[in-house]
């Protein structure tokens, strides 16, 4: 369940690298069609990006509701392993008593397996429960991170210093003066933290 956490925050960058892309619309030459201004080359691109690796490790939000669920996945595998270790305890008690004819009656005997047939049925549909519960509380984790991430872009460029913002996961090179993964993670963490301590 943790490799499958992990997994699925890093397609945050993923879903991160979509919305990004669908923001970088113009080359450099163009004109911005907002503010009527054109860009000059001056050596430096309008660019940026963030390392969406650093980002998740060191984003507040993302660290807690990672260590929420994963809280919820121990604490679900040590109720369901809790529940297993006690109906295999009655299973070996049923065990012991078959095979020193404790039962009274034939009856007696296909009630009480029928009783423990149908406990281990129950565990498993118990098991699979939590199992969807945690998957789709881990879904709404990734779009909760993802959207706290998205919209800051925005915000966070809406004076419009940058035609683009990437994700560097699928890049092969990007001069790292362009990275303001850092600067990104300060002011979301400030961010998180005042809306926090409201």
């Amino acid at each position: 369940m943790y490799k499958n956490l992990i997994l699925t925050l890093t397609l945050v960058g993923a879903l991160l690298m979509t919305s990004c892309q669908q923001t970088a619309s113009s080359p450099v030459a163009q004109s911005d069609n907002q503010s009527g201004a054109a860009y000059t080359f001056d050596g430096h691109l309008p660019i940026a990006y963030v390392n969406i690796d650093s980002l998740l490790i060191n984003y507040n939000l993302a660290k807690d509701l990672t260590e929420s669920m994963l809280t919820r996945q121990e604490n679900a595998r040590a109720d369901i392993n809790e529940k297993g270790r006690q109906l295999e305890k009655e299973v070996a008690d049923f065990e012991r008593k078959v095979k020193n004819n404790a039962f009274l009656s034939q009856d007696r005997f296909e009630q009480e397996q029928q009783r423990l047939m149908k406990k281990q049925q129950e565990l498993q549909a118990y098991a699979q429960r939590l199992e969807n519960e945690l998957l789709q509380e881990q879904q709404k984790t990734l779009i909760q991170v993802n959207d706290s991430i998205t919209n800051f872009i925005k915000e966070y460029n809406k004076d419009g210093k940058y035609e683009a913002i990437l994700n560097n996961s699928s890049t092969l090179y990007i001069k790292p003066s362009y990275d303001i993964t850092m600067e990104i993670v300060s002011l979301l963490n400030h961010r998180y933290t005042k809306s926090s301590s409201k």
